[in-house]
């Protein structure tokens, strides 16, 4: 499971249009430049609480979002399958290298082929 800051971060990248100003705002200095309640508080002049409960809200909204358009998800599925592609380059490498029979190059091949379908495909 990624870490809960990583998680809204990359949400916040997503979806940050879709949130007000002042939401976005509270998400980057918390998630983003790090800093306390009490620090954006201050900054904002505006209560701990009201901090606290803003950045509750929107993250429930981030999550809802991501329910809803799965671009995340969209994202790193993409992502896995083109670290699945790399590999299978090098591994064809290697077996091109080593004089691999025809069938095996081959196999390799249309498992590439089947990842750039999903790829294209989703």
């Amino acid at each position: 499971m990624i870490e809960k800051k990583i998680e809204i971060s990359m949400l916040y990248d997503f979806y940050s249009q879709l949130l007000t100003e002042k939401q976005r705002d509270m998400i980057d200095l918390y998630y983003n430049q790090d800093l306390s309640l009490g620090e954006i508080a201050q900054e904002l002049q505006i209560s701990r609480q009201a901090v606290y409960d803003t950045i509750k809200r929107t993250e429930k909204i981030l999550y809802d979002y991501e329910d809803k358009l799965k671009l995340f998800k969209l994202f790193d599925s993409k992502m896995t399958n083109i670290e699945k592609l790399k590999d299978k380059v090098f591994r064809l490498e290697k077996q091109v290298e080593s004089n691999s029979s025809k069938e095996k190059l081959k196999q390799e091949i249309n498992d590439m082929k089947l990842l750039f379908d999903e790829l294209f495909n989703n």
